[in-house]
């Protein structure tokens, strides 16, 4: 009787018993519904196979990917906590702190240096899984810290940017960082250090009405969400209904506003190259 309440029925109910699958193992293409295990849809560099549709990246694998072998993250000077004291459904402290843990990363922009095709670049990375990419104090300080360096180091300046907006639990502050950031673009344009942009999917908000669109060169991941507005607020406001593929990147370089969409794959040779024209290497 022991032996069947001791090993039978535990071992009938290990097997009955549903194990837990973590919710990421396999990852949904919005554009077309298929199913990717995680492990291949990284080795595809979050591409998906099928539809090419191009995936949100943590900042730090954005970084792993660009780097010829090994950078190194710049600390920037962003113990800003939570100046406004601010709380809706909950205090904007707790949702830094979430988004910390979540991420691994201080706040929305990671800067770092290091070579590319053995050029030494500055690169800033806006990481859309921390509150949306959106645009606060400590971004802002990291983007200007980002970019004094290249200064001091005539090192060409690659922004991927990723973001919803400005920040709204910092109010003007956030606001502020518009001009700020714009104004730290402006110098490395009179010391005619290259500054790249590369746009990914969504970029919008008060981030494309400042550094987002500065750049020397503007490229864009196929299939990228880009503008100051959504579509759906345009519709609204206009009472029209808008183009195919508005405010999508393949719209946008029809129209002037980018100057290349560039596959992720291809993406890295591609800076290498731009770097080299810039720098007339």
């Amino acid at each position: 009787m022991n032996w069947i309440n001791n090993i039978v029925t535990p071992k009938i109910k290990e097997i009955l018993t549903k194990k837990d699958v973590p919710d990421n193992l396999w990852i949904k293409c919005p554009e077309s519904g298929q199913m990717v295990f995680h492990k291949d849809l990284e080795s595809n560099q979050w591409v998906i196979p099928g539809s090419n549709y191009h995936m949100k990246i943590p900042a730090k694998k954005r970084l792993d990917l660009l780097y010829d072998s090994g950078y190194e993250i710049i600390r920037a000077d962003n113990k800003v906590l939570d100046p406004l004291k601010f709380k809706d459904e909950k205090r904007y402290i707790d949702r830094l702190k979430d988004a910390r843990k979540k991420t691994g990363t201080y706040d929305a922009v990671v800067i770092s240096k290091g070579n590319i095709g053995n050029i030494p670049v500055i690169c800033i990375v806006q990481d859309f899984a921390f509150m949306g990419g959106s645009l606060g104090i400590a971004a802002g300080e990291a983007i200007i810290r980002a970019m004094d360096e290249a200064l001091h180091t005539s090192s060409p300046v690659i922004l991927f940017s990723a973001a919803g907006g400005a920040r709204m639990q910092e109010g003007i502050l956030s606001l502020m960082q518009m001009p700020r950031t714009t104004i730290a673009v402006q110098k490395l344009n009179e010391a005619k250090i290259p500054y790249i942009v590369v746009l990914t999917n969504p970029t919008t908000g008060g981030v494309t009405a400042s550094y987002a669109m500065l750049g020397d060169v503007h490229i864009a991941e196929p299939g990228a969400l880009i503008g100051f507005a959504g579509p759906r607020v345009i519709e609204q406001t206009i009472k029209e209904k808008l183009p195919e593929g508005f405010q999508r990147s393949e719209y946008l370089l029809d129209h002037g506003m980018i100057d290349m969409v560039v596959h992720r794959h291809e993406l890295r040779n591609k800076l290498i190259t731009v770097c080299k024209l810039l720098l007339n290497k």
